[in-house]
């Protein structure tokens, strides 16, 4: 299990930092493993999207992935290491195969043509692809068996931290050519250019954060609302992450969404703060 913790750390790096890392360690062994896996997952979908391999190469890997999943949920021999610990550690908490084959789908639609303003509904669920469905796996890991609370929770969890992560990163993406900021917001805002270079240079660009900004908040109220229903045990690993990417949404809110650089900073003792709350909380 430490090469998947190495890809982990490195995976919540430039995130939430290490806080959530070690938070992990306090979930029973098989949980935490469980969740080791599952972001080893995510990590090495991601880097292979964002890998200088030409496109035909990336198609090849994430349909080998498609394969593999196929062994793995069939009972065959998986392929690979972390197809082997997928099998080994998240199986025993009976988690749907249409949820990993979404999770890769909505990874690699960024291999071909990068986002470039899609629209509300696009992102939507580019959100709950992407960080929805971890959401979504992590819940079943945690205990979590009511669908409809799964379904709720995962959405308003995929919004608002993807949101939120855009926003940190508007400017770092428009330097790769990306731009999440969704149309209909950008029209709203004044601003009739789709081209990464030069929304971030709009002077309505602040009106367009703004918009989406508001999206998130209303998704943090959402999951919010949720976590405080759910069992302590269940909610807990959940709320902890939320906490601190809320953190890096309340400085941007509060400083300004005309301000894009520098990226927002938790102190690591801030972090520490908002563990050790969680891990308080009756």
């Amino acid at each position: 299990m430490r090469d998947i913790r190495k890809i982990v750390r490195r995976k919540i790096k430039n995130t939430s930092g290490r806080t959530i890392f070690w938070g992990m360690q306090l979930l029973p062994k098989a949980k935490r493993e469980a969740l080791y896996t599952l972001l080893a997952f995510v990590r090495h979908l991601e880097d292979v999207v964002e890998s200088p391999i030409k496109l035909a190469e990336k198609q090849e890997i994430l349909g080998m992935w498609r394969e593999e999943l196929d062994n793995i949920f069939d009972r065959r021999v998986p392929a690979t290491d972390i197809g082997r610990r997928i099998y080994k550690n998240c199986m025993r908490f009976k988690l749907p195969k249409a949820e990993f084959l979404n999770l890769v789908d909505s990874i690699s639609a960024n291999i071909d043509n990068p986002l470039q303003a899609p629209t509300l509904q696009q992102l939507s669920g580019y959100c709950r692809g992407v960080g929805g469905m971890t959401g979504s796996l992590s819940l079943r890991v945690f205990g979590c068996t009511d669908e409809n609370v799964i379904k709720e929770l995962s959405t308003a969890l995929g919004l608002s931290l993807q949101i939120t992560t855009i926003l940190i990163n508007v400017k770092e993406d428009a330097q790769n050519d990306r731009l999440y900021i969704p149309q209909e917001l950008l029209q709203k805002a004044g601003i009739s250019a789709t081209d990464p270079k030069s929304v971030v240079v709009d002077k309505n660009l602040a009106r367009a954060r703004r918009e989406l900004a508001a999206i998130a908040a209303e998704n943090y109220r959402k999951a919010y609302a949720i976590l405080d229903g759910l069992d302590k045990k269940t909610a807990r690993p959940l709320k902890l992450i939320a906490d601190i990417y809320k953190r890096y949404f309340d400085i941007m809110e509060k400083r300004g969404w005309e301000i894009i650089s520098p990226k927002p900073r938790v102190s690591k003792w801030r972090k520490l703060g908002i563990l050790l709350k969680n891990l308080l909380a009756a």
